[in-house]
């Protein structure tokens, strides 16, 4: 049913349409809300759901651990040094391969304080163990929460749900909810195959010698590659049901014909989207949402990038003393093409710094003009910078 909602009141209603039994979380701006709304339909009695309200982002994460470990669908919310905070937990969830979600509303990391928008979080703790889907919109983000259930439980790893803070949690837009029936046909109920009985008691979590340490890694980092077509039925499946498809691993949008893609995270490509609507003189290129980054999607990204001259790489993070993240992975993926194209690497939009329409204009003469560097920051204002950084 089609309703006007704020973006976190849609995945508080998404996440109670999965019946979570056990609900764990510490407010931080912009994650708040989610679970606000989540604690009212279990005090109004329309989510039978043990809500624990805890000291910290630590504890919110040790509670849904312990929770999924006995057996109980689980779900927690956080953003920016609350996720920081979770980090020592999620290695853990992730490592022991308990199912449960999390939604990061993605915010800024300080210092400089900022509670602004970008992606830094989430990516700090890209290589946790989780599965990391990123949102495009807050329909999106709805249908991608309770696919997270059915991906989490079918593989045993933990799915983290990444919301754009603000640009998505704190937006009113018209969101098709599912029925509570479409919901449960999607979703079965929560069975653990490993799940924690004190008349069958199991050691999870264990110390492990290096005689077998390098097989347990390799076994979790097989499991998350092997999600990867987990990823694409689910969505597969959600679409069947409701008619709406959230992409898969990768989306594409754009002229079959382009020889220029621009590689997007999260809510930018509509920002995009309206600036080539705008800029009819130029041409329009194929936007390449990537949707899941945890697994990260070689394949996929090879087959559209194919008959492209330049490929442009646009994130809301970055590695210090590096430079792009999702922009050195895309150039492992060229390094297995046999003519590669192009590959412009930018962060953009940091600290919640907005992205004009203007930029797309920018970025298509950036590549016009010929030779890509290796990585830099597109939207800095020189004037700000030191003398000697001009």
């Amino acid at each position: 049913m089609l309703q006007v909602l704020e973006g976190s009141q849609a995945i508080a209603q998404a996440v109670a349409m999965c019946r979570p039994q056990v609900v764990a979380a510490y407010p931080i701006t912009p994650q708040t809300h989610i679970v606000e709304n989540i604690s009212k339909l279990v005090a109004d009695g329309k989510l039978k759901c043990e809500f624990v309200s805890v000291e910290s982002e630590f504890s919110a994460a040790s509670v849904v651990l312990g929770a999924a470990a006995a057996g109980s669908r689980a779900y927690t919310a956080s953003a920016s040094q609350g996720i920081l905070l979770m980090s020592e937990v999620l290695y853990n969830i992730a490592g022991v391969r308990v199912p449960l979600v999390l939604t990061c509303a993605n915010r800024a990391i300080s210092s400089p304080l900022s509670i602004w928008n970008d992606q830094q979080d989430s990516m700090a703790v890209r290589d946790a163990g989780w599965i990391q889907l990123y949102c495009a919109d807050n329909q999106e983000a709805v249908d991608t929460t309770i696919q997270a259930y059915r991906i989490a439980e079918a593989t045993e790893l933990p799915v983290m749900v990444c919301v754009d803070g603000f640009i998505l949690t704190h937006t009113l837009e018209p969101i098709d909810i599912p029925s509570q029936d479409e919901v449960d046909k999607f979703l079965p109920p929560f069975k653990f195959s490993r799940t924690l009985d004190p008349f069958n008691p199991i050691s999870v979590g264990t110390l492990v010698s290096p005689d077998h340490y390098s097989e347990a890694r390799h076994s979790h980092h097989t499991a998350l590659l092997k999600a990867q077509q987990v990823i694409v039925d689910a969505d597969r499946e959600w679409q069947a049901i409701t008619g709406r498809s959230t992409g898969g691993l990768v989306a594409v949008d754009g002229p079959e014909d382009a020889k220029i893609g621009i590689v997007t995270l999260g809510s930018i490509q509509g920002t995009l989207r309206d600036a080539m609507d705008e800029c009819l003189d130029l041409p329009r290129a194929k936007i390449i949402r990537l949707r899941s980054f945890r697994p990260f999607p070689i394949d996929a990204l090879k087959q559209a990038f194919e008959g492209l001259t330049d490929v442009i790489v646009l994130e809301r993070a970055l590695s210090m003393g590096s430079g792009g993240i999702v922009g050195a992975e895309v150039r492992n993926v060229l390094a297995e093409m046999d003519s590669p194209p192009r590959l412009f690497n930018f962060a953009l939009g940091l600290g919640g710094r907005d992205v004009p329409l203007s930029t797309y204009r920018s970025l298509i003469e950036t590549v016009r003009k010929g030779a890509p560097g290796r990585f830099s920051i597109f939207d800095l204002r020189p004037e700000r910078l030191p003398p000697e950084e001009r």
